[in-house]
């Protein structure tokens, strides 16, 4: 295939582009305008473990819809077999799958988004992008075909994209349940030796806590 070094790099524009979904025509980012929205692709309709994916999706789409976030599903199935599979998730399962899913059956979305990976094979591989309400991409994850995403991570993470920035700070690993701080969060390091040594005297001060001038923490 051929190099897909045009897919778009974390803090650039999402590419503009009109995608046919199970919900109409969608323009993208354009239609998310004030939004955040978090588009995953699926390597196929009707199997085992995409199905589980879309149902943990569906489960949390409103937790989603409370930090101002939409979901949108993609794959290279046509849009009858995203009706299909969906009216079937419902039927069988109990869970209707509120979001749009885009029908890329000629895998051109998949294509310019970096989706698919040859030697993965033909189907997209199980892709995360993360965009926020100016249309900027802020986070990428990749996983394997045969294994499935954790839902919750998606939601955590971009939870932590905008506590990071609401309040200009850095999240550590599983915030807000990190093994060393908790749910505190770290505060950009100094950048000149005079910042340094102020940073110190404000942990003395109990204003900061820090294990040295480089790594501080504070209450959100």
């Amino acid at each position: 295939m051929e190099n897909q070094a045009g897919m778009p790099l974390l803090g650039e524009k999402f590419p503009e582009m009109e995608v046919k979904t199970t919900h109409g025509i969608k323009k993208l980012p354009g239609d998310y305008a004030g939004k955040w929205f978090v588009l995953f692709s699926h390597p196929g309709d009707f199997t085992p473990v995409c199905t589980t994916e879309f149902v943990a999706f569906a489960k949390k789409a409103e937790e989603f819809k409370k930090i101002n976030t939409e979901l949108i599903g993609l794959s290279v199935d046509q849009v009858f077999a995203h009706i299909k599979w969906v009216e079937w998730i419902e039927e069988k399962l109990g869970v209707k799958i509120p979001f749009p899913v885009i029908a890329d059956e000629l895998g051109r979305v998949a294509f310019q988004l970096g989706m698919i990976h040859p030697q993965k094979g033909t189907n997209t591989v199980r892709a995360v992008f993360v965009v926020d309400d100016k249309g900027i991409l802020r986070l990428m994850m990749y996983y394997p075909q045969e294994v499935g995403r954790s839902v919750g991570e998606v939601l955590r993470a971009v939870k932590a994209l905008q506590v990071s920035d609401a309040n200009k700070v850095a999240l550590p690993e599983n915030w807000p349940n990190n093994e060393l701080i908790g749910n505190k969060v770290i505060v950009p390091p100094a950048a000149t030796e005079e910042a340094a040594k102020e940073r110190l005297q404000k942990a003395q001060k109990g204003e900061l806590e820090c294990f040295d001038w480089w790594f501080c923490y504070r209450e959100l």
